[in-house]
């Protein structure tokens, strides 16, 4: 579902990223606005799909996973998307996984505890049938991380 926020709800996705233990009532106190009107928003922006999730973020690295890597797959046409991303969804190492345009097939993003370790993912991987070919490009540092804030300050601009 797609629509616009204004800027209550860039204040309010603003306080709950960087704040994400707050409660209704802390917010709708700190944003000066009623309790009610917080979870009103709250509810909306989480069934309209905005906010997708409360989990905690969690960083690979500070668990034994320093090594990031994007792994671009073809596949063979004749089996479809669904059975490798089912194959791609048993493997922990694998954190998100994309159909895409160019050349491959699908672009994944994974992690390992060592470059042997990632041998052994990319080997899991592989193992699939459907999966013809893998290129690799190991991540040396990340220079920008994923954020949505920035892109949801403009969306209340230009709503």
């Amino acid at each position: 579902m797609t629509g616009t926020v204004d800027e209550l709800d860039v204040q309010l996705i603003d306080l709950l990223a960087s704040e994400p233990r707050i409660g209704v009532l802390e917010a709708s106190r700190r944003l000066r606005v009623a309790r009610g009107t917080v979870q009103a928003r709250l509810d909306r922006l989480v069934a309209r799909g905005v906010i997708t999730g409360f989990g905690p973020e969690l960083n690979p690295e500070a668990i034994g996973y320093g090594v990031t890597a994007f792994v671009t797959l073809e596949i063979r046409q004749s089996g479809g998307h669904d059975p490798v991303a089912a194959h791609l969804s048993t493997i922990p190492e694998v954190l998100e996984a994309y159909t895409i345009t160019g050349g491959g097939d699908l672009l994944c993003r994974i992690v390992a505890r060592s470059n042997a370790d990632l041998q052994r993912v990319i080997d899991e991987i592989v193992a699939y049938d459907a999966i013809l070919r893998a290129s690799t490009l190991i991540a040396l540092a990340e220079q920008l991380p994923y954020r949505t804030l920035p892109l949801v300050r403009k969306a209340a601009r230009h709503g």
